[in-house]
């Protein structure tokens, strides 16, 4: 399994914020991680690859350009808001176009914003830029509590207080993978903290902790996921390594409580046959609680209900725009999906879906369609792979390992 494209950004925005050197492993060759590459390199940092060591790079602090960057090409990724807190250590501001990304709905920087403002730091903006501005002020301890459990948010926090070297206090965090993964990162080099569903604690590391630091990237729990549902879609049976397994812990039990048998263990989980497929009908609404279901798993399980016996229901309130670009792309497949609302639909299966063309319109949209194209009679044309690769090196490769007829076209 390739690293995992959403905690490889975070890893790579707290390496250049902790200011050190530092080694990562198991880094994906998605695009928007090659973009972000690209947006460090620009702020001043060097980039070397260890010789022989596939998917490893070294993040060096290198030496700040002498004027501010201009970083155009960060409106393309929605986690080039990550960069702030190393911006704001280098350069005393940060000024970044608007992030970009899906095109899933309004996604604000509000509680972004809040924190920084929290540390005492200025924040500007208007229709294309926005800017924040280090308050210059020796702080002590940070105390905050999100209104919502906002990963981007969280992180900011902490990779704000990793730069400002003081503790902090926040509230109501958000512990998804991704943020853990951070943490433990940070831990690590010598940062003292505690977490819980209730408070991150963090104390910065004693002033003689400057050495490099070595840290790897989890597996693509998302991708895994994606090719679970695959494989449940189409009856089959695989075993897919080279992740956290307890990540896909709530995804497996729905497709148990739906009659298809999948085993967790450590680092994979593994789809059995089923006798049979009439379990529970899925109800996939994504959450930011505790244990909550990640949003990204929610267009994976809808493409595999269309198999499935029963009345299932999905929900989606994190990413409200992304039921619009998903259910008429699988409506021209021939999908009967009833939208509820903006944000929750449901349809009830197993529907008879025929090949078409259909475009990958973000990341997960795409995912969802090839796996109801594995199910679909006839033919299925996929465009728009540059979205499917923004979040994924090679899933149609992974897919035909694990036995697809998907062949990609040349351009």
């Amino acid at each position: 399994m390739d690293g995992s494209k959403n905690a490889c950004l975070a890893l790579l925005a707290a390496a250049a914020a902790t200011g050190r050197h530092v080694k990562l492993d198991n880094v994906p060759a998605s695009a928007d991680v090659q973009l972000m590459l690209g947006l460090l390199q620009q702020c001043g940092f060097r980039i070397s690859y260890p010789v022989g060591e596939r998917g490893s790079l070294i993040l060096w602090p290198g030496t700040p350009s002498p004027a501010h960057p201009e970083l155009p090409h960060a409106a393309f990724i929605r986690a080039s808001y990550y960069l702030v807190p190393a911006l704001l250590s280098r350069y005393g501001s940060a000024v970044l176009p608007w992030p970009g990304g899906c095109l899933i709905g309004e996604r604000g920087m509000g509680e972004h914003f809040r924190v920084y403002e929290t540390f005492g730091d200025s924040v500007h903006s208007d229709d294309r830029h926005y800017r924040v501005t280090a308050s210059g002020r020796r702080l002590g301890q940070v105390r905050l509590d999100l209104p919502f459990r906002s990963r981007g948010a969280t992180i900011a926090a902490v990779l704000r207080a990793v730069v400002a070297d003081c503790r902090l206090t926040l509230g109501n965090p958000n512990l998804s993978p991704e943020t853990t993964t951070v943490l433990a990162a940070l831990q690590e080099g010598g940062w003292d903290i505690h977490a819980s569903n209730e408070k991150i604690a963090l104390a910065p590391p004693p002033q003689s902790a400057g050495h490099g630091l070595s840290w790897w990237v989890p597996g693509d729990k998302v991708e895994a996921g994606t090719l679970a549902c695959a494989l449940a879609a189409t009856g089959g049976t695989g075993r897919i390594e080279g992740l956290h397994g307890p990540d896909l812990r709530l995804l497996a039990d729905l497709l148990n409580q739906a009659g298809i048998p999948v085993t967790v263990a450590p680092d994979a989980v593994t789809v059995h046959p089923g006798s049979q497929r009439g379990g529970r009908p899925l109800r996939a609404i994504a959450s930011l609680a505790p244990d909550g279901l990640d949003a990204d798993f929610e267009p994976a399980l809808m493409a595999l209900a269309l198999s499935l016996p029963g009345t299932h229901l999905f929900g989606d309130s994190i990413n409200p725009g992304r039921h619009t670009n998903l259910l008429p792309q699988l409506g021209r497949l021939g999908a009967r999906i009833d939208a509820l609302s903006p944000t929750q639909c449901r349809l009830t299966g197993p529907q008879r879906l025929t090949g078409a063309t259909v475009e990958a319109t973000d990341i997960r949209t795409g995912s969802a369609l090839l796996i109801a194209a594995l199910s679909a009679r006839g033919t299925t044309t996929l465009t728009g792979l540059d979205q499917l690769r923004r979040g994924h090196a090679d899933l149609p490769g992974k897919l035909r390992a694990l036995g697809a007829d998907l062949t990609e076209l040349a351009r």
